[in-house]
């Protein structure tokens, strides 16, 4: 992989390693935009099979940030930041774990506010508390908004209302049957108990059967396999793992109406899936769209008024509104949502970026 040919032709603005030897911490952080206003991701612990996998990972998240937040209607960047290592052999030692999470909190802030990390898959409030005693460049903190995964899980509930009110005229899920790919994580959960209360059937899947048994018992769910879950009929496919799921083999296999995704990424290949799902006729909420509830949620935690969870919900709301008028314009131009929603991104990026090129931290500390 040559990262200053892939940076250069996707606008990044700065990859950085990260190492403490005491800890063992091994980590990257980079920055896509800050266009407009400080990059804001989470941090990601992952078990990475290559150190290439992980920066190609970073950039692509970083990027997603960006058009997530711009989209969003939010005045941040977009930056992302991931571990390489086990999650689960750290979780056993707390003096490590704090000690490790510090050493990455002193790392963030060396970058002088020009980005700002969050929760992401295997981190949790608890960990940003450990770097919050190193910076105050951290959300989804325990004594604020606290874990963003609830709030990601609304915003792709009312993507999937938009998209059912879109393609059946009714926003309601009662009596479709929706596929929820990474049932058993803290997105995925959260999703299956907003989609059981309005009706839906839910089949679901996942990595932890323990963490499903629980839908099963309250929900009255189904479980497939991982290999049956893109071949499975239904009316509605929300993926909630892990990105490039979606990609030129695995559309061949989806037998539903409606993808919207929880998982950042979820297209291999944007514009070559985006296509592929819009020919096929599959309605599409583009994942930064559905997914953006988790950052409009803690953005509202660098209000100098304070965290405000009735605001935050008033404007993870708007995702249906925002989902349902791509969907329109999508099908009115011929152009593939996944298209539509990024040039919905660009052109707030481009009106902005001659008022602010880079974005400084003010002496005083505040945005």
């Amino acid at each position: 992989m040559k990262i200053f040919d892939y940076v250069k032709d996707f606008g990044h603005e700065q990859l950085v390693y990260f190492y403490d030897k005491d800890t063992g911490l091994k980590a990257l952080t980079c920055i896509h935009s800050t266009v407009l206003g400080p990059s804001l991701g989470g941090t990601r612990f992952w078990n990475y099979a290559t150190e290439e996998e992980a920066v190609f990972d970073v950039l692509r998240l970083a990027r997603g940030m960006t058009y997530k937040s711009a989209c969003a209607g939010l005045n941040l960047g977009g930056g992302k930041s991931v571990i390489i290592g086990d999650a689960k052999i750290l979780r056993q030692d707390m003096v490590k774990r704090e000690a490790f999470f510090r050493a990455f909190g002193r790392f963030v802030e060396g970058l002088a506010g020009r980005y700002i990390t969050a929760e992401d898959s295997n981190t949790s409030p608890q960990d940003m508390d450990y770097i919050n005693m190193e910076t105050d460049y951290v959300v989804g903190l325990e004594h604020k908004s606290g874990n963003p995964s609830p709030f990601t899980a609304l915003g792709v509930f009312r993507s999937i209302q938009a998209c059912c009110e879109f393609e059946y005229g009714s926003k309601s899920t009662k009596g479709r049957t929706v596929m929820v790919q990474g049932a058993g994580g803290a997105v995925g959960s959260v999703l299956c108990k907003l989609l059981h209360e309005d009706g839906a059937k839910l089949v679901i899947s996942g990595l932890d059967e323990t963490k499903l048994k629980p839908i099963v018992e309250n929900y009255n769910a189904t479980v497939v396999g991982k290999d049956d879950v893109y071949s499975q009929k239904c009316d509605i496919f929300a993926p909630c793992a892990f990105g490039g799921g979606i990609n030129d083999k695995t559309i061949k296999q989806l037998k539903c109406k409606i993808v919207a995704p929880a998982a950042n990424n979820v297209l291999l290949d944007i514009p070559r899936d985006g296509k592929l799902l819009h020919e096929k006729g599959i309605v599409y909420a583009p994942d930064y769209v559905a997914n953006s509830g988790g950052v409009i949620n803690v953005f509202e935690e660098l209000n100098p008024a304070g965290y405000n969870r009735e605001k935050s919900v008033r404007q993870i709301d708007l995702i249906f509104d925002r989902t349902l008028e791509i969907l329109k314009t999508s099908k009115e131009t011929n152009t593939p949502s996944s298209a539509v929603a990024d040039k919905m991104a660009e052109n707030r990026i481009e009106a902005v970026k001659n008022v602010h090129r880079t974005y400084l931290r003010k002496r005083d500390g505040k945005w």
